[in-house]
């Protein structure tokens, strides 16, 4: 964990991605990426739930393990889905799963309100990765993805936020869905990296969802997300090849 703060004074960006699987796991570990997330958006782009409310441990802790297979030399860190760390004791039984399932750290959403979670966690020796902003979780109860820190009062909120996961032992902070200046306010004031997604250029790394960088559920991407690639087109065009070539009897010998 230390060497992510060295890699913050030194001004080098961390990098980080999600995967839910072992082929996209292991690819993403042999292109170099720092971080790999087994985050509870697998619910979404992977399960086909509305949100992250309905994802299970027992399905994180099947996605982790399938992860932990294809990486080597990345980070792993795993969500803590919802209503798996209500409590600070419920907290540390949920993370050691994840560390038995093969995780190097946990992630939860919630920051001054959930310290006493967050040091539970890292007393029991547990790397932890902290995330506050927009918190994905609570969708239900905000009434939607609303951007953070338009008004004093939130950004006030979100600065006091950062200092408290960093005095709980979280070694990196998620800023998701954060005004640009309020994250690069935070970014200056806290020794952790923070780690953006949506959150504008200043802060310390940049973490998206794999699905949405390479294209490949096509039916929603994040406003600022700019895909890399198409990946979702590229099937389509393969499997209407295959139903073409099968259909007219060709190229069905066996090898």
């Amino acid at each position: 964990m230390k060497d992510f703060r060295e890699m913050k004074r030194r001004g080098e960006r961390i990098t980080a991605l999600t995967a839910y699987d072992y082929p996209t796991a292991r690819l993403l570990d042999e292109s170099g990426i720092d971080i790999i997330l087994v985050g509870d958006s697998l619910g979404m782009v992977v399960l086909g739930y509305q949100d992250t409310t309905r994802v299970t441990l027992e399905e994180m802790l099947h996605h982790t393990r399938a992860v932990v297979r294809g990486v080597k030399q990345a980070l792993l860190v795993a969500d803590m889905p919802i209503h798996t760390y209500d409590t600070p004791r419920q907290a540390v039984e949920t993370a050691k799963q994840f560390v038995a399932a093969g995780a190097q750290a946990v992630k939860l959403e919630g920051g001054a309100s959930h310290v006493a979670h967050i040091e539970a966690i890292t007393q029991a020796g547990i790397p932890f990765m902290a995330h506050i902003g927009m918190l994905p979780q609570s969708v239900r109860e905000e009434g939607g993805y609303r951007v953070k820190g338009r008004t004093q009062s939130e950004a006030d909120t979100l600065i006091a936020d950062a200092h408290a996961v960093e005095r709980a032992g979280a070694f990196s902070v998620v800023l998701e869905i954060v005004i640009a200046d309020i994250a690069r306010q935070i970014t200056n004031t806290i020794g952790i990296p923070t780690i953006g997604i949506g959150s504008g250029e200043h802060c310390d790394g940049q973490i998206l969802v794999t699905h949405d960088l390479i294209g490949l559920f096509p039916w929603f991407t994040p406003k600022f997300v700019s895909p890399e690639a198409r990946v979702a087109d590229e099937i389509r065009r393969a499997v209407r090849a295959f139903i073409e070539r099968t259909r007219m009897g060709v190229g069905t010998e066996s090898r």
